[in-house]
């Protein structure tokens, strides 16, 4: 076989499995990564590389490499834009947490957030208490954003930590 067509096919199952594996493990996951979860990206991206590239380690292995994961990318972003059903499979729908101050507490353990995380979430709002949000939705990317109930609209977004993860089909 064509070493560039083997890397070509290595490359794009890896991309694959990725994509499958974020999927399962949710959203909250993409926004809260701590030193475990990069060590963890660090270690995935060095054991992957060999799956993808084998024995060839030249200049062009790795471009070739490199081109099909952008290639399946866009492809991938496009596919998403212009099908619904595809867009529902890749990515979550928002989750509504708090709406006119009533808590959802079914979302919350679906999402595996504790009610001390949103009261943290709030407060970093500017906002004292539940009651006084409108609106606070768990995003597509694993951010929360809170509209206050105040006259004075405010409203604000909340990473959940320091960064969203790398490669997310998110733009």
């Amino acid at each position: 076989m064509n070493p560039y067509l083997d890397i070509i096919l290595r490359s794009a199952a890896v991309y694959f499995f990725m994509v499958i594996a974020l999927r399962i493990f949710g959203k909250k996951e993409l926004s809260q990564l701590n030193t475990a979860d990069v060590i963890l990206i660090l270690l995935i991206s060095n054991s992957v590389q060999n799956a993808m590239v084998g024995s060839n380690s030249s200049l062009w292995g790795g471009l070739v490499a490199a081109l099909v994961l952008f290639s399946i990318n866009f492809i991938l972003k496009k596919i998403m834009y212009n099908s619904k059903s595809f867009n529902d499979f890749i990515q979550d729908k928002p989750e509504i947490l708090i709406h006119n101050g009533k808590i959802d507490f079914k979302a919350l353990a679906k999402l595996e957030i504790t009610s001390d995380e949103l009261d943290e979430v709030i407060r970093e709002h500017g906002i004292e208490s539940c009651k006084d949000v409108k609106l606070a939705m768990m995003e597509i990317d694993g951010n929360i954003s809170v509209i206050s109930g105040e006259k004075n609209l405010i409203q604000t977004h909340h990473k959940r930590k320091i960064h969203k993860t790398l490669g997310s089909l998110n733009n």
